[in-house]
This record gives structure tokens, sequence and C-alpha cells, in this order.
């Protein structure tokens, strides 16, 4: 009896120790990509560093187990396979020959996590706050008054929400300028920006531009989607030019707007025209919405493949189960590259109809992510419409790329190579 029960405890005691890492794969085999981003950033929430196998079967995260780590991934529903060292080790032997596009980066710092949003979300919902939720991922959120208070520098990573940093309301007018939900959040914003000391929303908005702009160049790392990609360009370029209507601001826009328009400004955008018109739900060329001939059936758009050991800041923010993701529109669907800056670096396109879908860029010792279009699995969502339930969708490829975002400012900078 006492020799069968040695012959247990020792066989328990080598499977711990063969079995001393867990690999959370994020490729087709992964029941649950959405929150395994919630595992990892739990994981470095307990202080422990996650290994981000980069283009090793869709981007997967290797861990040092413990039996809290597997304890959470049974909870949340994420697959995950316990490895022994030495298969860990041989991993990453193969993942760092020089003749496979692939590389591992550490993720150390749990990022803290702002979001720039109204607290009524009014009249959306907003992809990447039921992304951070459905993920297990904390957030707070901050708006106008925190922003021009100072708050930004306490957070690695803000999110602007679905946003209209030029002061035109979302240029909702025309369609809601009788809608109640309109009515009071223009009376909201006119009330806030007064309080403020701001004779104009319009002027309230561009030092939150501003602001931004400053937590940006001094190592923020900012997101964007939809119609706060296009407008918080556009607020930069028009700083000091009234480019907003009398429905607007009580006054009408200056003649000469679109002259004054300062390009070098911008993050992303150059010599786009300003739509002038306040009936008309666009704000400048830059938006390829109205002009793009595509139907659902064949909107896509294609990642590019960049190199994970000389290039690993767009290999990190490219890492997807799928190259090839379905489109979705949004207020600002996608950019015309012809307005696209020469260092802005394209990482998803959309080559048939020369649009790109998904940018970045570096400004002071920060960077910035502009991804197009408002719901990833919902591909016309529409003001009323009911929010997308990420419970059926635990595997959108498009989700991901917002996920992506989230844990980059956690990883340990490497030297760009190129």
């Amino acid at each position: 009896m006492k020799k069968h029960l040695v012959i247990i405890l020792t066989l328990c005691f080598q499977l711990n120790a063969w079995a001393s890492y867990l690999l959370i794969p994020m490729d087709d085999t992964q029941s649950n990509h959405l929150k395994a981003y919630g595992i990892a950033y739990w994981v470095l929430e307990n202080q422990q560093e996650v290994d981000w196998l980069l283009n090793y079967r869709g981007g997967s995260f290797l861990i040092k187990n413990q039996s809290l780590i597997e304890k959470e991934c049974k909870i949340r529903g994420v697959s995950y396979q316990i490895i022994a060292d030495v298969r860990s080790t041989q991993i990453l032997r193969e993942i760092s020959s020089p003749e496979v596009n692939q590389d591992v980066v550490k993720l150390e710092k749990v990022p803290k996590i702002a979001v720039y949003s109204p607290k009524s979300k009014l009249p959306w919902d907003d992809a990447v706050t039921l992304a951070l939720t459905y993920a297990e991922i904390p957030y707070d959120l901050v708006y106008d008054e925190e922003v021009i208070g100072g708050s930004l520098p306490l957070y690695d990573w803000l999110h602007l929400h679905h946003e209209d940093f030029t002061g035109q309301y979302g240029k909702f007018y025309a369609a809601y300028k009788n809608a109640e939900w309109y009515r009071k959040q223009k009376q909201d914003f006119e009330r806030s920006a007064e309080k403020m000391g701001f004779q104009k929303v319009s002027q309230a908005k561009l030092e939150v531009a501003l602001k931004i702009r400053e937590f940006t160049a001094g190592g923020g790392f900012l997101f964007a989607m939809c119609s706060a990609t296009d407008t918080y360009d556009i607020a930069l370029a028009a700083k000091d030019v009234d480019i907003c209507e009398y429905m607007f601001d009580g006054d009408g826009a200056d003649p000469q707007a679109q002259e004054k328009l300062n390009y070098n400004n911008t993050f992303a955008f150059k010599d786009f025209s300003l739509v002038k018109n306040p009936n008309q739900y666009e704000f400048s060329s830059i938006d390829a919405t109205r002009t793009r001939k595509l139907n659902q059936s064949l909107d896509f758009f294609t990642l590019f493949e960049f190199s994970a050991k000389w290039d690993p800041v767009p290999t990190m923010l490219c890492q997807n189960h799928e190259q090839v993701i379905k489109g979705f529109m949004g207020q600002t669907t996608a950019f015309k590259k012809e307005y696209i800056k020469s260092d802005v670096l394209i990482m998803g396109e959309t080559s048939s109809v020369n649009e790109a879908r998904y940018i970045h860029g570096k400004f002071g010792k920060g960077t910035w992510t502009f991804y197009g279009g408002h719901d990833p699995e919902d591909y016309q969502h529409k003001v009323g419409d009911p929010k997308t339930e990420l419970e059926l969708h635990p595997n959108s490829p498009g989700y991901r790329l917002i996920l992506n975002n989230v844990l980059f400012p956690a990883a340990k900078k490497k030297k760009q190579k190129t």
C-alpha cells in the first residue's frame, strides 16, 4: 500500500514539475478570444508577466502556470493547455529562429485605462466599452471636465468614444434636431462649456483635443474609432478657426475656414476639405462612407503582415486568427488614402477601393491608432439600435483589433529595427 502511495505521489510531483506553463492559444481552437485578453490583463494585475507569442497560433499567450490562473480560465470559458517546461522552451526556441516570422514580447505592466465618453453614451453604444466590459478589463470614464482638469496623465491608454470634436454635435441636426436626446445633449454640452469658462462648445472641445494631444506627446497611447478619428484631426487643423454654423454655436462659420486650416497640427490627415453644409451628415472628405461602392457581401479589409522581429509594434496591433476581416460601417467608416499623411502606417486596407481602415502613428513620445467604423459585429449600427451582445461573438476578429490595442501599452519596450 505504502509503495503504491509513494508511486502516486511521485507521479503527481513529476506532473507538476513538467506541467509548468499555461498556453492560451489564439488560433481557431480558442473558444473565447475576447475573454482571453481579459485573462492576460488579470494576470498582469496580479503582478505576473505574460509572454505574448506574436504570430504563433494567432498571437497566443504563455504564462507560468498557477492553479488560480487555470481556475480563472475555466470560469471565463477560455481555452488553455498545460505544457511542460521543456515544451515551452522548445516553443520559444522555434519562435526565436530567424527563419520564422514570430517573436516574443513580454507584457509586464498593467495599463491604466480611460475611456473618453459621456455618461449617457447617447445616441450610441460604444464598441470599446462593450469589449472591455465583456473581457472583464477595468476602465474609468472621463469626459470634458476631467480632461480639461488635468486627469489624463493618470492613465496609460485613452479611448475616444464616438465623438465630435468640432462642436457640431455629430452633425445630427438635420435628422434629429427635434429629438429629445439631441436637445438635452446640446443643452448639457452648452452648460458644461459655460461652467468651464468657454463661450462655445467648439472652444471647449478644442481644448479637450489639445489636452489629448499633450497626453499623447507625453507618452500616452491613444485609440479612437468612428467619428472620433477624423473630427479629432479636423478640430486640430481648425484651431482658432470658426467652422460651425449658427445652429451649432449661435453665429456663422468663417467663410474663409477652408483656406485657414493648418494640416501641420493633425496626427493622420492632410489636404482634406470640410463639408460645410450643416444638414449633411458628414464632416469632411476624409471619410469614405458616402462615396464607397461596396455592398455588405463584398465589404472586407485585409490586415498587413509585418515582421515580428523587426516591427513588433504593428505586429502586436495586428494579431489575429483571421487576416481578412469583414467590414462594418460608421459615421466615419474608412479613410480615403489620398488624405493620409505619408508617415502614417496603414495596417488594414480595402485596396480595391483605395481605403485604409486601420492606421497607426507616433506623436512625441506616444502613439495613436485610428480604426474606422462603429461596431465590428453590427454592419450598419443606427441610432436606437440595441447594443451588440458579445456573448454571441466571442471570437470576433474585428473586436480583437480593439483588444490588441488595450494590451499594447503593457509591452516591454523594444527598440524598433526599421
